[in-house]
This record gives C-alpha cells, sequence and structure tokens, in this order.
C-alpha cells in the first residue's frame, strides 16, 4: 500500500527550546512528530537535527530516531508503514 506523506508545521512547547515541530501526515492520519532540536543543550553533532518526539501505530518505537531533514523522517515513517503492512 503506498501513502500519501504530509507535513503539517506546528509550534512545540518545550521549555522554550526546540520549538520548531512538524506534524508527519500518512494519507492525512497523525503518524509522527517531530522536532528541530537547536537549543545549545544538545550535542553538537545533533544540533539542527530533527528528533523524534512521538511515532504513533506502526511508528511508536522505544528507540527515537534522528534525522538531517524532514524529508528523510517522512521517508522513514513511509518505511515503517510499508514494513509493518
Amino acid at each position: 500500500m503506498t501513502y500519501d506523506i504530509t507535513f503539517q508545521s506546528i509550534p512545540v512547547l518545550i521549555d522554550g527550546s526546540d520549538t520548531e515541530g512538524k506534524l508527519i501526515l500518512a494519507d492525512g492520519q497523525l503518524a509522527a512528530v517531530i522536532v528541530r532540536l537547536d537549543s545549545s543543550s544538545h550535542a553538537s553533532e545533533h544540533f539542527g537535527q530533527w528528533y523524534l518526539e512521538a511515532g504513533f501505530g506502526k511508528c511508536a518505537t522505544s528507540h527515537p530516531p534522528m534525522f538531517k531533514t524532514p524529508g528523510q523522517a517522512g521517508e522513514w515513517v513511509l518505511s515503517q508503514l510499508e514494513r509493518h503492512t
């Protein structure tokens, strides 16, 4: 099954940092929430990357990945959904 992956920008309330978030939708259903790591409290190699804040259903994981771009996160969501079909 092929899913239409779309993104919706949304601010995230996390102690005044890491506020840029995106909802990742699969066929209009919420599959994941990613947040851009923009605080100096993160290791320099993670600064600016996107962190899986929450995954739902087939995208739920106990080891949340990080992504260089939202597009990579969308590809990951798609692979999770297709892998578990």
